[in-house]
């Protein structure tokens, strides 16, 4: 199960659902943040369906507080219907595995916006709408590919500028790149994996390693356009423990997707 339809589907089970997560969908030995949040939005649409959930209701808000982080394999979903509305629906979902809750996540269901009032140029308005020749390709044959096993399945690439830590250099705690899938459509879900798509932006500051997110609230505006998505992550706020990280997500004809910030630990440092 390595595609990302086979990643988001949901059985049911009692208290709510199952998912078979594959290896592809981890980094090092344990599953990507993001995909735990498209997971976890999957099973809250899924319960708010059974529920009798208005059907063009799709989630656009999940808030996930990350307990610990779960091997591949089998999750197991835990859903409760808190609010079935017309406007909106709200289902709290928790990801388990063995006895553990790892992931608990409130998730928001109404309908999604289809234009825009107001929108003011942001930080991606001068990238183009597909990566250029010289942009960064993510290998999936690079031994790195061996951690970040995502990049098997997504084609990422980056604004090389914004990767000073690749020639050893610091710089801004930013990157910028494009991301979709390698053989599937663009969909809101994988949006939502998309708002954790990239490494740690710390790393520019010679802070390299594993990053535990512990919250992450990321919203899913709109459906996105067919094709790349362009997306800056950057931390405004980097301090001795903790920093936050900002994503957002353009798509090819320049509407923001999905933003998400969270919280999360800057990598240990050896002695």
């Amino acid at each position: 199960m390595a595609t990302f339809a086979e990643l988001t589907a949901v059985t049911p089970a009692p208290g709510g659902f199952t998912a078979d997560i594959d290896p592809t969908w981890s980094v090092g030995r344990k599953v990507h943040g993001g995909a735990l949040l498209a997971v976890t939005a999957s099973a809250a649409r899924a319960a708010h369906l059974a529920g009798g959930g208005e059907p063009a209701m799709e989630p656009v808000v999940i808030s996930a507080e990350y307990l610990g982080a779960p091997d591949p394999g089998t999750v197991e979903l835990r859903t409760d219907v808190r609010k079935s509305g017309r406007t909106t629906s709200v289902v709290n979902v928790e990801a388990v595995q063995g006895d553990r809750v790892y992931v608990q996540a409130t998730v928001t269901l109404a309908r999604r916006d289809t234009d825009e009032l107001l929108a003011e140029p942001g930080p991606l308005h001068d990238l183009p709408p597909q990566p250029p020749a010289d942009a960064l390709a993510w290998d999936p044959e690079h031994p790195a590919a061996k951690i970040f096993k995502v990049g098997r399945v997504a084609e990422v690439h980056y604004d090389a500028s914004t990767l000073p830590v690749l020639t050893g250099e610091t710089g801004p705690a930013e990157t910028r790149g494009w991301v979709r899938l390698r053989q599937e459509p663009t969909t809101p879900l994988f949006a939502l994996l998309a708002t954790d798509i990239s490494l740690p932006v710390v790393a520019n500051l010679g802070k390299v390693g594993w990053a535990p997110t512990l919250t992450l609230t990321a919203t899913v505006r709109r459906e996105p356009a067919p094709g790349w998505l362009r997306f800056r992550a950057a931390a405004p706020i980097v301090g001795e423990r903790w920093f936050e990280e900002d994503h957002q997500l353009v798509d090819e004809a320049g509407h923001v997707v999905a933003t998400s910030r969270q919280l999360a630990m800057v990598p240990a440092q050896n002695p």
